[in-house]
């Protein structure tokens, strides 16, 4: 069952009324950070495992070099959590979070990968839709058009609660849906055999494009609790991720 969206109230003109512009606004207020972890402590790699040679630590936040291939996720596994990140692509860029995922494999058949991508690159043109940033990877689609230029920072949160999934970038949900209601789908020759994983390792999936992290942070979530604190953000999809 989804979970419901809490939306920020919205600025009114003198006249009585919303712009479209004040709307976009209210993505930018404070959000409930009490109870988050933070996962990357800025000064090296404790707590991660897996692809450590491509990921260095620089100025303070995790990077992704050009030579990180691979799976590097944290040595802890999760289940329901709110993961919440900033990121920023270099132009072309493309990398994905690994969520309740095995250590070892592709997360994107053995568990789950949210997409990362440089959406307006051209050798990107022809993807599809649930192949851009904020797609759960071959599964469930996301609305485009809310990523920031590449080399700007962006940022993402990542709900996972039950069969709930619903991805919030820059303020605006761009994906939600129902992973019980997806099916091992297979794309470009693999099979989705992950989608049902109740937990896993949380990470990032390198595909030798320099990506920079900063802010990593959990909050775990627990299956008695009837609602998740969520993002201010205004809705652009609907509950199937289409």
């Amino acid at each position: 069952m989804l979970l419901s969206v809490i939306f920020a109230a919205p600025l009114s003109t003198d006249a009585g009324t919303t712009t479209h512009s004040q709307q976009e606004k209210t993505a930018a207020v404070a959000v409930d950070e009490k109870g988050f972890i933070s996962l990357f402590n800025g000064k090296n790699l404790e707590g991660w495992q897996g692809a450590t040679k491509g990921y260095i630590v620089e100025k303070g936040n995790l990077v992704c070099t050009t030579q990180g291939r691979g799976f590097f996720c944290t040595k802890k596994q999760y289940g329901d959590f709110i993961l919440r990140f900033e990121y920023k692509l270099g132009l072309g860029g493309n990398n994905g979070v690994g969520i309740r995922a095995p250590a070892k494999g592709t997360p994107a058949y053995t568990g789950m990968e949210i997409q990362l991508l440089d959406d307006d690159a051209e050798e990107y043109k022809d993807l599809e839709p649930v192949q851009f940033t904020g797609a759960v990877y071959g599964a469930i689609a996301c609305k485009r058009g809310h990523s920031k230029p590449a080399g700007s920072w962006n940022t993402m949160e990542i709900m996972a609660q039950g069969r709930a999934i619903r991805v919030t970038l820059n303020g605006v949900i761009i994906t939600e849906g129902d992973l019980g209601k997806v099916g091992a789908k297979a794309i470009h020759g693999g099979k989705l055999e992950g989608l049902a994983n109740a937990k896993g390792h949380i990470g990032f999936c390198g595909h030798a494009h320099r990506v920079e992290f900063r802010n990593v942070r959990i909050l775990e979530l627990h299956r008695n609790r009837s609602t998740a604190p969520a993002m201010a953000a205004r809705s652009s999809c609907g509950t199937n991720g289409s």
